[in-house]
């Protein structure tokens, strides 16, 4: 059994491996912060900074460990506490890819600690390649420098292939739990590979290619360290972090044999991992706090289970080929798109080498590597949601991009053992460690740059401008509700604003926040909420119930509908009530009944970006507005066709404007409905119902100008 001398190989230096690892943490975090999110942004980040400044429980699982976490970066004195909390995003990232140029250099250290391929010995396992007379001469006429740019370039590109990828960069730049969990993996792996190349070196100075025994036991503290962040890492995002685990079994499995699970060490290694996951007391001490966001209110055993089985998400997890056809079509859009533009897949092509040269070389890292691909695939493909689709693939992205920092590896070797000149083999290896993540980057810059990422902001303050004091303003639209929560509860802006999430109103644990949000407002309709409850927590025990007794099932709809009418009549008692347009708009969703009722009863005229409920018969012409679009179609920011802000924010500017458009129209004040029909065009120039009203209130004015 012959292997490299650690002399050979300079990643044998921490020194060296911290300096690569620092470079990259430095290139990253320059990145990050150069595109960071100034404020709020879409989506969860609004809610996730409430629970992060209030110490709160977030939306299922919870994250105790990002909020605890998140929580210290709040008092930090720079900008806004949106800007601290995303800033938290963007170091757990850069430290992310800084942690994957160490686990790249250790997955190094531990294959130059395997059989050198030399021979046909029975010691060396396999039948493997005998060492070229080229490349034998090359290992030992390499100067230092050269051996360093060898083995460093690996590491270098992985970690920067991986800095300038689309997922983790978008989720650098805001506020999400993606970034700290991606760095607790990658921690992991860290520990993991340590742990297998030292014993792998153990069995090179003893001689000895026995596996197991208390000899290699020496070396468990990475094994127990490992475990811990394991446990700790399922406190962000535990499913991202589960689906490493047969990986990780495997690695154990192919280094120390079956012996060890069945050793005092496998409990040890348990026992760490239990510990990690006591994290999640957090929880129920958190709610007995009564915080502003206290989602699930998780307090007693079941309600704790409920929340970190994420019970109100299994509806989105369904299998189905139909469903799993739809979701693998996204996951070949995200792949496609992940490292470079989809017609110059060099990464991905880097990766693919990478792998097929593991499998000859390390076939345990090889096959660690597809099982996180294929564990991680088998529950993404069968969870059906959207907005964060993406980072549900971070596993796979991560693995691809140490895939890729072998396939330089590899290269290397092959030109080395050919007659190329040294100097130019080093050249090309550079160039290529450069090259590929400079393509990541100059690929997803436009769409990851968020420097002037104001969109959630100004959408919310458009909206408010256009609401009286004190106005009810009913929606059932995430993309509006989470970002008014921060500037509320955080910031402090129109607290006056009584603002209800219809959606949240399906469970419980809400009214607690609206009881101290809105008092007043629950009060003057505390019998249709007390009625409403009653059924409500009936169902969340047990909602199959509810499912097959149709009188239960009418029973708890009427309850529902009645206390929002409550607060709606209540209200309009004293001062206005607002509708977002998808609520306005709905016709055959979830909320179908409050449309119609709303529309029976009222009338509804556009005013901005919401719709305003007022009695029969006073309708009114709407004010001028001026709306704030920093960033949303002025060519600043980029966004995919899966972008939250084209599916869902964009319309919305379309639809109201040229709903004012024709509300103005009716009055016969076809200047003003011209102006809103071509702020509606400039923003989507192909909105059929905002050209046809251009064009009938352009043939207005103009036949008003022939009569005069």
């Amino acid at each position: 059994m012959t292997a490299r001398t650690p002399a050979a190989n300079p990643l044998a230096s921490f020194r060296v491996r911290l300096i690569c690892a620092v470079l990259v943490f430095v290139a990253a975090i320059t990145l990050y912060l150069s595109t960071l999110a100034p404020t709020v942004t879409l989506v969860d980040s609004g809610e996730l900074m409430l629970a992060a400044k209030t110490l709160g429980v977030a939306h299922p699982p919870g994250f105790p460990l990002y909020v605890l976490l998140t929580h210290l970066f709040t008092w930090l004195p720079i900008g806004s506490v949106a800007t601290r909390v995303n800033f938290a995003s963007a170091l757990f990232a850069a430290l992310a890819t800084a942690m994957l140029t160490l686990v790249v250099a250790e997955m190094l250290l531990s294959i130059d600690a395997l059989p050198f391929p030399t021979d046909k010995s029975p010691k060396a396992g396999r039948k493997t390649r005998k060492q070229s007379p080229a490349e034998a001469r090359s290992d030992h006429h390499a100067s230092r420098i050269e051996r360093l740019v060898i083995y460093t370039a690996p590491c270098l590109m992985a970690g920067l292939l991986f800095a300038g990828s689309r997922t983790l960069w978008s989720y650098a730049t805001i506020t999400e739990v993606y970034t700290l969990n991606t760095l607790l993996i990658t921690v992991i792996f860290f520990l993991m590979f340590g742990w297998r190349r030292r014993i792998l070196e153990e069995r090179i100075k003893s001689g000895k290619a026995k596996r197991g025994g208390h000899i290699h036991s020496r070396h468990d503290r990475w094994l127990d360290g490992a475990a811990l962040v394991f446990g700790l890492a399922m406190g962000v995002h535990h499913v991202s972090v589960a689906v490493t685990l047969p990986a990780f079994a495997l690695l154990v499995l192919a280094t120390e044999g079956w012996a060890f699970f069945t050793s005092r060490r496998l409990l040890k290694a348990a026992l760490f991992g239990f510990a990690g996951l006591a994290i999640y007391l957090y929880l129920p001490l958190a709610a007995s706090a009564r915080p502003l966001m206290n989602w699930g209110d998780p307090r007693t055993l079941e309600k704790i289970w409920w929340h970190v089985t994420g019970k109100q998400y299994q509806v989105f997890l369904e299998f189905s080929p139909e469903i799993i056809g739809r979701q693998f079509k996204v996951f070949l859009t995200l792949i496609g798109r992940e490292f470079s533009s989809g017609w110059l897949p060099l990464a991905l092509l880097m990766a693919m080498t990478g792998l097929v040269a593991l499998f000859k070389r390390d076939r345990t890292l090889f096959w660690c590597f597809v099982l996180v691909a294929l564990f991680d695939l088998a529950w993404a493909l069968n969870y059906e949601i959207a907005e964060d689709k993406d980072a549900y693939y971070l596993p796979i992205f991560l693995t691809l991009a140490m895939a890729a920092g072998y396939a330089v590896m590899w290269m290397t070797n092959r030109l080395r053992a050919t007659r190329v000149p040294m100097r130019i083999v080093i050249s090309i290896t550079i160039i290529v460690a450069l090259l590929v993540p400079a393509i990541a980057v100059a690929s997803n810059f436009g769409f990851n740059n968020r420097h002037r990422y104001f969109i959630a902001r100004d959408y919310l303050e458009n909206m408010l401008q256009t609401i009286a004091p004190n106005g009810l303003l009913l929606t059932d639209d995430w993309q509006v509700y989470s970002p008014l929560l921060y500037l509320r509860e955080v910031e402090g802006i129109r607290k006056d604003v009584v603002a209800i999430d219809i959606q949240q109103l399906r469970r419980s644990w809400y009214y607690d926040y609206l009881n101290t949000a809105y008092p007043e407002m629950l009060a003057a309709a505390r019998d249709k909420v007390d009625a409403f409850l009653e059924d409500l927590r009936h169902w969340e025990q047990d909602p199959k119930l509810y499912e097959r007794d149709l009188m239960l099932n009418e029973r708890i709809n009427t309850r529902f509908y009645d206390m929002i009418e409550a607060f709606v009549t209540n209200q309009a008692a004293s001062a206005p009530v607002y509708i977002t347009s998808n609520i306005a708009t709905n016709a055959q969703g979830q909320n179908h009944e409050l449309t119609e009722w709303l529309r029976k009863t009222y009338d509804i005229a556009p005013r901005g970006l919401v719709f305003q409920v007022t009695d029969k018969g006073n309708l009114t012409e709407p004010a001028e507005i001026q709306l704030q679009t920093r960033g949303l179609n002025d060519g600043t920011l980029q966004f995919a066709d899966d972008d939250v802000v084209k599916l869902k924010v964009l319309p919305v500017y379309v639809v109201m404007l040229t709903n004012r458009g024709l509300y103005l129209a009716a009055y016969g004040r076809h200047d003003r409905a011209v102006a809103a029909f071509k702020d509606a065009l400039e923003i989507n120039p192909n909105y059929k119902p905002a050209e046809q009203g251009l064009n009938e209130s352009l043939r207005a004015l103009r036949k008003n100008e022939s009569a005069k």
